[in-house]
């Protein structure tokens, strides 16, 4: 998804695959598709593509996904505020 950048190198998401089930929950509820389903497990293929919404972590059974909310959900709501629409990250959760 290289057109959803916020900034590179700064995502907080960490996975830590040994802990993975191999569900493959967070390739369904990340909005950016940030991860892929890899040798029966997910793999985080694009964390610049993350907006830190942190519906994967909320969705990972096992806690193998970590994230600090931030970035895009802030985003979403400064534009919200600058459109008068409603404040909407997409991850599901009520951040927003």
């Amino acid at each position: 998804m290289q057109e959803l950048r916020y900034l590179s190198g700064v995502a907080s998401l960490e996975l830590n695959r040994d802990k993975c089930a191999g569900c493959g929950m967070c390739t369904v509820v990340c909005p950016h598709r940030v991860f892929e389903f890899r040798e029966g497990k997910a793999e985080a293929v694009d964390r610049d593509a993350c907006m830190e919404c942190g519906a994967c972590a909320l969705n990972c059974p096992t806690g193998a996904i970590s994230v600090s909310p931030g970035v895009g959900c802030a985003q979403a709501i400064i534009k919200g505020w600058l459109t008068g629409g409603p404040a909407n990250c997409d991850c599901g959760s009520d951040c927003c």
